[in-house]
């Protein structure tokens, strides 16, 4: 993803990477949904109609601080 890789906070270097989300026997890079989380009957939160965008997230290398991103589908 293309943008500055200064640091708001600091006017430190940035360097991409990602959070994983760790599920039952997976690993994925966690993901951003539209809207409002909707639970299911059984207390899951419903996906339906919704398109999942990956996150990309900078990491400071001074002060630690996170910025994350979901790109744009295509």
């Amino acid at each position: 993803m293309a943008r500055s890789k200064i640091c708001p906070k600091c006017q430190g270097s940035m360097a991409e990477g990602f959070v994983i989300d760790n599920g039952y026997g997976r690993r994925d890079v966690s993901t951003w949904f539209q809207g409002a989380p909707r639970r299911s009957i059984w207390g899951n939160i419903k996906l339906w109609g919704s398109a999942p965008l990956e996150i990309a997230t900078w990491r400071c290398e001074g002060c630690g601080f996170l910025e994350s991103y979901a790109a744009a589908p295509g």
